[in-house]
């Protein structure tokens, strides 16, 4: 089986997991749109269920909580409580262990996962939540003892802004909670994601700030944890990649859909633009007429022959189609540039990545400027560049 794993949300989700990727490891599905899935799935990987309750952080602002999840969370013991905020920091153990209970019980009770996610609240930037979250990974602990569920525990650690591991002395803070809830839930494995970074955005900060310190946070966490722990990073665009062929983590996931991020659960998300990958570049655009006009000058400035030529050729040719659904074109493109690295020998992967990007950068700074929509990203050289120098 293949390192990657899907996040699966949606029939369409699986309808791209089937096709592209059946021969994954695992599959991540998400206990609020479980019923939207669970009939659909491939028979190979191992299915992840996670209880989502993360999306709790939403609370901050009820407003922008939507019906399905608030239903979603409101089934459970203890819910009251555990979305105030004072009772977050200020927890009772006997109602986080009701709650947890009643999470992990209807986890199990449509189908019997492989693993498991730890009920877990995202990060703060203070200390506000270390406690509940050490008492949701014992009580999860406590749990699997009672039941005799046999799956295995993942801990997911799910970072909410760049303040809370930019620096030496915060990343320790995040380790050390880390390290404690794998040691309370007995945890089989981390899944370590920063719901806060698009890292095909473009922005300056990106290149110097954001991914050094994400690289440096998994490769702290590495120092410190077993190397028998089952390890997961992202879903981003090309950031779990580079940890994965870095060896800094063991599984890269990835997102099916619209968007090459971690979004918490339960949010009133606008519908997402249509985006179509650019091979050449290894990233994407939002499709549109401007888009279509700028691969037409980038097939006249590509040689014959070329690659980049034929596969923006290839794009022109089928645009009218991408235009309004361009999921399955995105993630072929993924898929077989996942396979690609995956040939080649753990320790060359990440010099194979590297030369990767730094073609799409040469090719890059051929090119005109991408249409305005791309924003911090407009440069074709731009994107390449920032993931090429934190490849190595």
């Amino acid at each position: 089986m293949a390192d990657h794993i899907p996040f699966v949300y949606s029939g369409k989700d699986c309808a791209v997991l089937r096709k592209t990727y059946a021969d994954s490891v695992a599959v991540r599905l998400s206990l609020d749109t479980l019923g939207k899935v669970i009939s659909h799935l491939p028979t190979g990987p191992l299915k992840w269920l996670d209880p989502a309750i993360d999306g709790i952080d939403r609370w901050k602002n009820p407003a922008s909580v939507s019906d399905s999840y608030r239903v979603h969370i409101e089934r459970f013991t203890g819910h009251e409580q555990l979305t105030d905020p004072v009772f977050q920091k200020a927890p009772k153990k006997e109602i986080v262990g009701q709650f947890v209970n009643a999470v992990l019980n209807e986890c199990t009770r449509t189908i019997q996962p492989d693993w498991l996610s730890v009920p877990q609240l995202p990060l703060v930037s203070d200390s506000g939540r270390n406690k509940i979250n050490r008492q949701l990974a014992e009580a999860a602990d406590a749990w699997r003892s009672a039941s005799s569920f046999s799956c295995k525990l993942i801990l997911p650690v799910i970072v909410t802004h760049i303040k809370q591991i930019q620096h030496k002395a915060d990343r320790n803070k995040r380790i050390d909670l880390l390290q404690s809830c794998l040691q309370l839930s007995k945890a089989d494995g981390y899944w370590l994601v920063d719901c806060s970074l698009k890292d095909q955005e473009g922005a300056q900060p990106l290149e110097s700030v954001r991914f050094p310190a994400l690289i440096n946070l998994h490769q702290e966490v590495t120092e410190v944890v077993s190397k028998d722990l089952i390890s997961v990073a992202g879903p981003y665009w090309g950031m779990n990649l580079i940890l994965w062929v870095r060896g800094l983590v063991r599984y890269p996931a990835i997102n099916l859909g619209k968007s090459y991020q971690y979004h918490l659960p339960g949010g009133k998300l606008p519908a997402g633009s249509e985006r179509v990958a650019l091979p050449p570049l290894k990233r994407w655009a939002v499709a549109s007429p401007q888009l279509e006009t700028w691969l037409q000058d980038t097939v006249k400035r590509t040689p014959k022959g070329d690659e980049a030529h034929t596969q923006s050729t290839e794009i022109l040719h089928n645009f009218s189609h991408l235009m309004s659904d361009s999921r399955e074109q995105v993630a072929t493109f993924y898929k077989n540039w996942f396979d690609k690295l995956s040939i080649v020998p753990e320790p060359g992967r990440s010099l194979a990545l590297f030369q990767d990007f730094s073609s799409a950068y040469v090719l890059g700074k051929s090119l005109k400027e991408l249409p305005a929509k791309e924003g911090s990203g407009r440069k074709p050289a731009r994107v390449p560049k920032q993931f090429m120098v934190n490849c190595l």
